[in-house]
């Protein structure tokens, strides 16, 4: 079978940007994504897994009769990459990095850094506060968007307007604030989200030491005095999934959204509540993401948090422990 399909011709492109030069090579689609690879001293079959997130390699690997030999992705998250090691099956990425173990086939290979291209340019803050409000419920009419989310009326329409662009919304034929549009697909919703939600944070943050053991406790007696100043914060990442969706043993270290939008702000919320900035400490400060998301936390077990869907793009991106933790909060909140 020829390869036909855009995902087999990507397969085919990784696979030959990682064998040695002059290896010959031969190559046949079994089906849309799966590709049969023949080289000197062997045959396996690889398949294409989009992203490459730990959700991708999952799916890939759970039809146990349908199971590539190598994963093929844009780029292996780290906990993909500990997928494919687990189930003793092999990985290429699109940055040339590999790592396969087959008989007659050994390849390891690094890889090299995308350079830094802006793939969310479409993705506004009030874009991404939208996409929040719809995972959490909101209707995708201008009206409630607008109420849920303190947006324009301006800015909700446009806001569904690019969301239905970008393929994850249908719009029905009616016009006007109350008219509906649907989510297309919610996981596809949440994926692009959280692409993009990472994407565009701030590189603005400031990390401080803490004297004490229980971090949970912790949070708790700041959260508890920046109440008392009529301060907005709200935890991400592992502290809010403990809460959310508990998965890991152990917080090791606090990731908190905090009304400081500048250096010198941030510097001064830290010095008001007894907090030093020391390289490495345990809790990360940082600016909320936008104003949606802050108007958008909850407070549950006496902790202000962050929209699950931010929780799960935060987590998502800290090693594979934290990729395992967003995929467990992920199923829990799709569970219901």
């Amino acid at each position: 079978m020829v390869i036909t399909t855009q995902a087999g011709e990507r397969v085919a492109q990784a696979i030959r940007a990682v064998l040695p030069a002059g290896a010959a090579v031969g190559l046949a689609g079994l089906d849309d994504d799966l590709i049969r690879v023949d080289v000197v001293g062997g045959r396996f079959t690889a398949r294409w897994i989009g992203e490459g997130w730990l959700r991708d390699a999952r799916d890939a690997l759970a039809d146990a009769g349908r199971k590539p030999e190598v994963l093929v992705a844009r780029r292996m998250s780290p906990g993909a990459r500990s997928a494919a090691a687990d189930a003793r099956v092999g990985w290429i990425d699109e940055s040339g990095a590999a790592e396969i173990a087959l008989p007659g086939l050994i390849i390891s290979r690094t890889g090299r850094k995308d350079p830094k291209v802006n793939r969310s340019a479409r993705w506004t803050p009030s874009v991404i506060g939208t996409a929040e409000a719809l995972m959490l419920g909101t209707r995708p009419t201008v009206a409630e968007v607008e109420e849920r989310t303190g947006l324009s009326a301006g800015s909700a329409s446009n806001a569904l307007a690019t969301l239905t662009a970008l393929g994850l919304l249908r719009s029905d034929a009616a016009r006007g604030r109350g008219s509906a549009r649907e989510v297309t697909d919610r996981g596809l919703l949440l994926d692009a989200y959280a692409d993009a939600a990472i994407a565009r944070t701030s590189a603005l943050s400031l990390r401080v030491g803490t004297a004490g053991r229980d971090l949970i406790d912790e949070l708790t007696s700041l959260g508890q005095g920046w109440d008392a100043d009529g301060m907005a914060w709200a935890a991400t990442g592992a502290a809010a999934a403990s809460v959310l969706g508990p998965y890991l043993s152990e917080v090791t270290g606090l990731d908190v959204f905090v009304d400081a939008p500048t250096p010198a702000t941030l510097d001064a919320l830290a010095e008001r509540s007894g907090l030093r900035a020391i390289e490495g400490g345990r809790v990360l400060l940082r600016p909320f993401p936008t104003p949606v998301t802050r108007r958008l936390c909850g407070t549950e077990s006496g902790l202000r948090l962050a929209p699950w869907p931010r929780v799960y793009a935060d987590l998502r991106v800290t090693g594979v422990r934290g990729e395992e933790a967003a995929e467990h909060l992920r199923e829990v909140v799709e569970r219901g």
